[in-house]
Parts: structure tokens; C-alpha cells; sequence
């Protein structure tokens, strides 16, 4: 597995996680994942972090995090914090525990997204702001607003929009072929937020396996077109860092082929 490293101290490090890689084992496959890829390159980290202890099939099974502070899906790319030891393994949950840490998604939704108005609170963000529980029809999913089970997680999420684009020459494309290239920032850090809210306002990310229902897999993208394209924490020493992670290939194609020619 070649991992690329965006940045490395002695505290931290940054990859950028490939798409269609697992952060953490779920213990049903045998799937190499990030957590392998840490325990093969920097096997002193393996008593770092908080294990993860689940039941399958009747048989409890102890799944190793070493280092892992927190986690982006499978299909989602991009820029994957990791602690080098128990201290600052602490300081990183803390952060992430009171909202200090700043992250920013890249990804493609379907159907033009309006344009935010402008307020004196969010400036030209955007902001979906809808609690999130567990969906009621799947078990994989979650959901937000009405339907959501309980216990409801308060949720927030804004965003901004920066091109809207067909995938097609007509003049005016049906909304089948409609899209939105947009920049998300979560401010709480709930589990498929950023796929949950979107889907709420009714532009759920491009070839979302879970959220897009009926629409089709679009633009050549066949994973999640969610990438997460920087992060910004604070060092043990007090400095603010913001490490980005440069867009992946895919993205790049669609932006080449769709946006850049207009």
C-alpha cells in the first residue's frame, strides 16, 4: 500500500488517504486498511490511541486504531491525521471534542446549487443546520430533520458554491445533468454529515452508494465524489497548523472536463 504523507513531525502525521481504503478494520473483512498500512511503517504507535471493541457473530473482536484521532469513509480521499504518541493522541481528541479543529471538504453534488445570500453571520456561506439521527429504512444510514431516530445529534454545516456546471452542451440542461462543485465545512463531526445534510437540502453528493437513491453514478465518478482537501489543528507547541491535501486524479478529470472548459 503507497501511502503519500502530507506532513510529519514527532508528534503528527498527515497522509492523504487513497479512496476506497478503509481507515479501520470493521471485522467482517480482510481488506488491508489505514490502520495496517500504520502498524507496517510505524509499528511503535500500536499501544497509541483507543482500540475499538465489537461483537460479530456471536464473537468479540478487538480492532487496533493505533494513532487514529478520527476517520473519513471508505470512498471519501484526502487529508488523515494521525497521532505519534499517547499525549498527543489526547490533545487532537480534545480539539476535535470542542469543534477546535477546522476542516474543509471538497466534493460534487447533483443538481445546480443556489448561490448562499449573504448575511453579516455567514458572509456567502451557506448553512444547513438540521439534527442528525439514525434513518429509520436503513441500517447503514443516517438521516436528518423529520423521519431521524432518536437520540438526534445537533449538526451544522456550511458551504459555499463554486461552479455550477452540465455535463452536457445544451443551453439548457435538464436537471438529470445539472451539477454543483461546492467546498463544505463541517462545524460539528457527525458520522456521514456533510452526505447527510446535502441529500436534506436535496443535492446529495455524486455517486453516493447510500445517499443518492435513484439518481445514477455521474460525471466518471465511481466512488463518493467527496474529497477532504485540508485540515487545520493546533500542534502541541501551540502553533496552528493547516495541512491541504491536493485533489486526487478524479477530481481533477471532472474539473478538466467539465468546469475548466467553460
Amino acid at each position: 500500500m503507497k501511502i503519500k504523507i502530507l506532513f510529519e513531525d514527532k508528534n503528527i502525521i498527515v497522509i492523504d488517504k487513497p479512496a476506497m481504503i478503509s481507515v479501520h478494520s470493521d471485522g467482517k473483512t480482510k481488506e488491508k486498511t489505514i490502520s495496517d498500512w500504520v502498524l507496517e511503517t510505524y509499528p511503535e504507535l500500536e499501544k497509541v490511541g483507543e482500540p475499538m471493541n465489537i461483537e460479530y457473530g456471536g464473537e468479540k473482536i478487538h480492532i487496533k486504531r493505533p494513532g487514529i484521532v478520527h476517520r473519513l469513509d471508505k470512498e471519501t480521499s484526502g487529508a488523515l491525521v494521525i497521532a505519534r504518541n499517547q499525549k498527543t493522541f489526547n490533545l487532537l481528541k480534545e480539539q476535535f471534542h470542542d469543534h477546535k479543529i477546522v476542516k474543509v471538504y471538497r466534493a460534487f453534488v447533483y443538481d445546480y446549487v443556489k448561490n448562499p445570500q449573504a448575511s453579516l453571520l455567514t458572509g456567502k456561506r451557506g448553512v444547513i443546520n438540521a439534527p442528525i439521527g439514525r434513518s429509520p429504512k436503513d441500517i447503514r444510514a443516517w438521516t436528518a430533520g423529520r423521519g431521524a431516530k432518536a437520540p438526534l445529534r445537533d449538526a451544522t454545516t456550511e458551504y459555499i458554491v463554486l461552479n455550477n456546471f452540465a455535463d452536457n452542451d445544451e443551453e439548457k440542461p435538464t436537471s438529470e445533468h445539472r451539477f454543483s462543485y461546492i467546498e463544505a465545512y463541517p462545524k460539528t463531526g457527525r458520522t456521514h454529515q456533510i452526505r447527510v445534510h446535502m441529500r436534506y437540502i436535496n443535492h446529495p453528493v455524486v455517486s453516493d452508494p447510500i445517499y443518492r437513491g435513484e439518481k445514477q453514478k455521474s460525471l466518471g465518478m465511481n466512488r463518493l465524489a467527496l474529497h477532504a482537501y485540508s485540515i487545520t489543528f493546533r500542534l502541541p507547541n501551540g502553533e496552528l497548523k493547516t495541512v491541504e491535501s491536493p485533489l486526487p486524479a478524479d477530481f481533477k478529470k471532472v474539473i478538466k472536463t467539465y468546469i475548466d472548459k467553460k
